[in-house]
Parts: structure tokens; sequence; C-alpha cells
């Protein structure tokens, strides 16, 4: 199977904390340092967040840019995607950084529920922030926490208020939403094929769904995410020592089910982004 991975790694979120795995980088510097060991093991996309001196999180542009530009220069190539997600902030405050440009950013389309509260994406949110990504050239990932965040992210595509092709991410475990069933996971991806042919998928799993979701993402031809957002552990028993070694077990499925791990040239040329020149 000649189709190479793109594997992302989530190297922060918004709530992992040190108390849960003292190797969740949190200052920007430790996020830098994190990412560029994960890139060096074969990550092609950085998913980011970010926090504040108390470790918090935040939607601040200042620091957003500061993660940016390390990142750019110690992960040269790399695929920066910067997070709009509604824990660091409210209405256009999650979607300030976009002026940075970045190469990407995240886009819920829609709500639903999280363990302890509503991820509200209201639709004139949702279309401002669609609209910023096509004003600075952004390519958004789709995270799609629900079946009807598919249809929704089809339908803006079709009448422009997204720019394709697609590239949709399936959010799997989180409690109260979907969970991580392989019967909703293959509907997922026929539906989107159905809908959109053109769209690129990828999928992540939360806690101990991620392995799971891993598997069944790059055995069925998607692209994947790892990383410290999503799951801090190797198993029940032990803590991950670095984003690095949850992108090596992504690395050993894509060996495993004979896929080639995407370069970032390669991830930038499936997924449409600008080239970089080093």
């Amino acid at each position: 199977m000649m189709n190479p991975c793109i594997i992302c790694v989530a190297i922060t979120g918004s709530v992992p904390t040190k108390e849960n795995n003292p190797a969740v980088p949190i200052t920007i510097s430790e996020q830098i340092d994190s990412t560029q060991e994960a890139f060096e093991m074969g990550a092609s996309i950085a998913h980011c967040h970010v926090r504040d001196d108390d470790a918090k999180p935040t939607s601040d542009p200042d620091r957003f840019a500061r993660l940016k530009e390390g990142l750019e220069k110690h992960c040269p190539g790399m695929i920066v995607q910067l997070s709009t997600g509604g824990r660091a902030g409210a209405g256009k405050e999650r979607g300030g950084m976009l002026p940075l440009s970045p190469d990407m950013a995240s886009l819920s389309v829609g709500s639903n529920n999280f363990p302890v509260r509503v991820y509200e994406n209201s639709p004139d949110l949702v279309d401002w922030l669609a609209s910023e990504m096509i004003t600075y050239d952004i390519k958004p990932e789709i995270e799609a926490f629900d079946l009807s965040h598919i249809v929704q992210a089809t339908r803006m595509a079709a009448d422009g208020r997204l720019k394709g092709p697609l590239y949709v991410q399936f959010v799997m475990g989180v409690k109260n939403a979907m969970p991580a069933d392989e019967l909703i996971f293959d509907f997922y991806i026929d539906t989107l094929k159905r809908l959109a042919p053109d769209a690129q998928w990828c999928a992540a799993g939360i806690g101990a769904s991620q392995l799971t979701i891993n598997e069944w993402s790059i055995s069925k031809g998607g692209h994947t995410r790892t990383g410290f957002e999503d799951n801090v552990r190797l198993n029940r028993e032990t803590l991950a020592p670095s984003n690095a070694a949850l992108v090596r077990r992504a690395v050993d499925l894509c060996e495993k089910y004979e896929r080639p791990v995407a370069t970032w040239q390669q991830a930038r040329r499936v997924l449409g982004l600008r080239e970089v020149a080093l």
C-alpha cells in the first residue's frame, strides 16, 4: 500500500497537567523541545495549544506567535496547526491567532457534549472562524465529534464557506460524545467518501482508545493523530515518557500495515499546503 500516512502530534492540549504526567510540555520552550522530538520520530503536523503563566489554557496570540516561530526554526517544514478550541477562550477570542497565518487551524463546525460541559460552537462563530481561515490562507482541520459535523462540513465546502478539498478528523472516545466504535468509524469513512469524494481524513482517539483509533486509521488508509493532548499513558500502568513515544507507536503501526510514514513534504502535497523553502 503506497499511501503515506500523515501523523499529527497534539503536543499539549488544554486539559493535561504536570500532575497527570510530568512530561506534558507546558511552557513554550518545553513545547518546542517536545515537538522537535516528535517531528524527528515521524510526526509531520503539530497541533498546538498554549498555556498562560499559571498553566491555564489561553488563546493569547503572542504566545501562539512565539510557539509558531520556535517550531518553524527547530522543526523546519513541519506543518503548524493552531487550535481554535473552546477551552482557551470565548467568541472571536478563539480566532485571535489566525492573523499569524499558520499552515492549518482546527475548526469544529458544531456543538456537542464534553465530559462536564457543552462544547459550544454557534453557527455565527463557525462561519466567522471559517471566513478568517480563508482570509489568511489557512487550511482547516475539521474536528468531527459527531456525524452531523461531517455533514455540515461538506455543506460548507459546497457553498464556499470552506475551501476544498476537506481534511476531516474523526474524534472518538470523548465521554458523552461519540464512542470508539468500529462500525460507527466505518460509517464515518463511508459517509465522508460519499459526500466529499476528494476529502482526506484522519482520526483521534481519546484516552485508552488512542491506540485503537490509531490502528483503525492506519489499517483503513487514513491519517492519524496521537500525543499528550488526548492521552498521557502507554498503558494503564505506564505513563508515556514523551510525545515522541506516542508517535513511535503510530510509526510501528504504519510498519505493521505497510504504510510509509509521510514526510513533511509529502504531507504538504497531500493536503495542498504551500511549499516551504528551507
